[in-house]
């Protein structure tokens, strides 16, 4: 791969909206207090985390002060039908030191993706998937009487109001109805195939539509934007990648921001969508506590920056007077690994 070259702060335009970008070059981070609360309202996300490793980076989580904890996937890594087994491995991560005092302090949500969901690459086909949601259910502290506990899927949405604004967040299920992804399957009836299922898309075109909130967040364990790599993705369901941004388009809710997880690896992928008045941005954080270490290079021209293969976890910071987001990738002992800042059009 092409060396990169690394430019700190360099500003361009795009739809009239403004994006700067910070980064550290050959993965050598630096140190940032974050101490001070500096935003209007902070959020904290991260995938892939085994709670049989140690836990490396809930202290610097607190260290961000989030207002909001968004678990993106791959909580456990239970892979089991064995569903004493993933309660155990849930109550584990519940008592992870750090973790533990998280829970204490900060608003917790989260989705699942195949492992702790309870099989690599499963979708509609997992035998377990009814007791898996209520295990999932059980770790994230949802009320017993939530209509959460009496629907299929986990897909979720909260608003959070500050002093200056709101926050919507969307909460995607990408496993209890997606279909199945067998080399038949995908090279299949491409209407028949789908990633979110037919309830599930109705109450996302409804939240959207509905939205009043300056910013609105999309959480989906897998990738929407990236498409070249040979993994899991939206890509791999064409015709719902396109139903998604044609959605986010047709809805005009403000702001809307892509996150995800699951390749243990960290970017940000950049699209420019016809109908958006700024880029349509897809923040991956993984892994917390394993990452792909041997990481060379990935073919991926929506990518801004460079490559995270180290172990990490997502911040957005929020500022309502600037309408503006800055999107962090952070490490291990107060590590910065990269930065961009997005400024969004003023209605």
């Amino acid at each position: 791969m092409k060396k990169i070259i690394i430019i700190v702060f360099v500003a361009f335009t795009v739809y009239s909206c403004k994006t700067t970008f910070k980064s550290t070059e050959n993965n050598t981070a630096s140190k940032q207090s974050t101490n001070d609360k500096t935003a209007d309202f902070t959020l904290a996300f991260g995938s892939c985390n085994k709670p049989n490793q140690k836990n490396l980076l809930w202290d610097d989580v607190a260290a961000v002060n989030p207002d909001v904890w968004l678990w993106g996937g791959d909580i456990i890594y239970a892979d089991t039908e064995d569903m004493a087994k993933m309660e155990a491995d849930y109550n584990l991560q519940k008592k992870q030191k750090g973790y533990d005092a998280l829970l204490k302090q900060t608003k917790i949500l989260g989705v699942w993706d195949d492992h702790d969901f309870g099989a690599n690459d499963a979708g509609v086909e997992y035998p377990k998937k009814e007791k898996s949601q209520e295990l999932l259910l059980d770790f994230l502290g949802v009320d017993k009487n939530s209509a959460r506990r009496n629907r299929e899927g986990v897909y979720h949405s909260e608003v959070i109001k500050t002093a200056k604004g709101s926050v919507k967040i969307m909460l995607l299920d990408t496993r209890y109805f997606r279909t199945d992804i067998s080399k038949k399957s995908v090279n299949g009836d491409q209407e028949n195939r789908t990633i979110l299922g037919e309830k599930q898309w109705a109450w996302l075109e409804n939240e959207l539509v509905n939205s009043n909130a300056q910013f609105n967040i999309i959480l989906s364990s897998i990738q929407v934007i990236a498409e070249k790599h040979p993994y899991e993705k939206w890509a791999n369901f064409p015709l719902e990648r396109k139903k998604m941004l044609d959605l986010i388009v047709s809805s005009k809710a403000n702001n809307v921001i892509l996150l995800s997880g699951d390749r243990h690896i960290s970017e940000f992928s950049k699209e420019e969508v016809s109908g958006l008045a700024y880029p349509l941005i897809d923040f991956t954080s993984s892994g917390m506590t394993h990452a792909s270490k041997n990481f060379t290079k990935e073919y991926n021209p929506a990518r801004i920056g460079k490559v995270v293969s180290s172990i990490s976890f997502g911040v957005l910071k929020i500022n309502f007077d600037k309408n503006s987001v800055e999107m962090e990738m952070r490490g291990d002992d107060d590590t910065l690994q990269q930065k961009i800042e997005q400024v969004y059009p003023l209605k």
